[in-house]
């Protein structure tokens, strides 16, 4: 079986992570593959990947190969593969547009990027990199509110015939005219804004869900995120927030049969801790009224390495794109959206979506 051939837009500590992964599992199996939501995927397991394409627009990670990029500053998530073979990719030179933020020059490079003086690229020049290349399925790991940006990608994905995946909360799939356009050309697509196997959006989803199967009335809610790695340093620009706050609102006001007032829920990253890493902090608050009207609270405090915690999501969702086009599917993919992304073209419970899933991956 042919490997399937990947881009990565963004050579961060989620694209770290991920390829770290695909290298970690081989020669594995299902029973010692600890962390794996799918094993198979129509005949395709975790290591049945390969990277052939890269772009970012840090001059340490620019030129190198993918494989030695990803342990580049300032990139800070966990090492769990020290040995990377070579990948024999160099990364690319990317589009810059949105995909920076101003006020990341004001900090130490250790922890924000060295932006790269090459030239960047036209967008034919991305089209011949990834049909060269044989990319099969493109990664869009932009830090988050690279609008432009992401659309530039997207716009190349369309025109060289590769799959994309939208990992941020820029809305692509669950915009009805660029879900047109892919549909139109036969192009699977999955997004918008990845959730991660256990992290604070899945986790505030399920308690919201429970409370609605016990008879506890939500009544006021938060959730707060705090973390160390460049994403929460982009995101101390409030004007990059729109999207993610929605995307991430939009996630657990989903499950609700009510939803709440806007003043009564609050949902986004809070603040940048330079000592945490790559380690996300989350903090949960939920104010409900359970038999006879009787006021109770619930708190949880969730710690999770973030960049891992996304990658076990994508492995699935690029093999599932791999699927889609040997089925001649083309277009949103409906249920992996659904059970993979926050902000989905259309919303479901999450047991609902697992079933869905579960029935698309056996072609029901």
């Amino acid at each position: 079986m042919a490997l399937i051939k990947i881009g990565i837009i963004g050579v961060g500590n989620c694209a770290s992570s991920l390829l770290q992964g695909i290298i970690y599992y081989q020669g594995r199996n299902h029973n010692n593959a600890i962390g794996i939501l799918n094993w198979s995927i129509n005949g395709y397991t975790p290591y049945d990947i390969e990277v052939v394409s890269a772009f970012d627009i840090d001059q340490r990670k620019v030129g190198k190969d993918v494989h030695d990029a990803i342990f580049e500053k300032p990139n800070c998530t966990k090492t769990f593969v020290p040995n990377m073979p070579k990948a024999g990719v160099k990364v690319s030179m990317g589009k810059i547009l949105d995909g920076f933020s101003e006020h990341m020059k004001n900090y130490d490079p250790e922890y924000t990027f060295l932006l790269c003086d090459q030239k960047e690229p036209t967008k034919s020049d991305v089209i011949k990199i990834l049909q060269h290349s044989g990319t099969e399925v493109l990664l869009n790991y932009l830090p988050v509110g690279s609008e432009a940006a992401s659309r530039f990608y997207a716009e190349c994905a369309l025109e060289a015939g590769v799959s994309f995946i939208n990992n941020i909360p820029v809305f692509i799939a669950s915009d009805p005219t660029w879900a047109e356009k892919f549909k139109s050309r036969g192009i699977p697509i999955i997004g918008d804004d990845i959730k991660s196997q256990v992290g604070a959006t899945i986790v505030h989803r399920a308690l919201v869900n429970l409370f609605e199967k016990r008879g506890v009335r939500l009544e006021k809610t938060y959730q707060i995120n705090t973390g160390g790695n460049t994403d929460f340093l982009n995101m101390l620009n409030r004007k990059r927030l729109d999207k993610k706050k929605e995307s991430k609102t939009t996630a657990v006001q989903a499950v609700m049969k009510k939803k709440l007032e806007d003043l009564n829920i609050h949902i986004g990253p809070s603040d940048y801790v330079p000592w945490l890493n790559d380690n996300k902090v989350a903090f949960i608050r939920m104010e409900g009224r359970l038999f006879g009207d009787i006021p109770m609270n619930l708190e949880l405090r969730l710690s999770v390495e973030d960049s891992p915690n996304s990658a076990g999501s994508a492995i699935d969702c690029i093999r599932l794109c791999k699927l889609a086009f040997e089925r001649n599917i083309g277009g949103v993919l409906e249920a992996p959206s659904a059970y993979y992304c926050k902000h989905p073209p259309v919303q479901y419970v999450d047991d609902e979506a697992f079933l869905l899933l579960k029935d698309f991956i056996s072609n029901k």
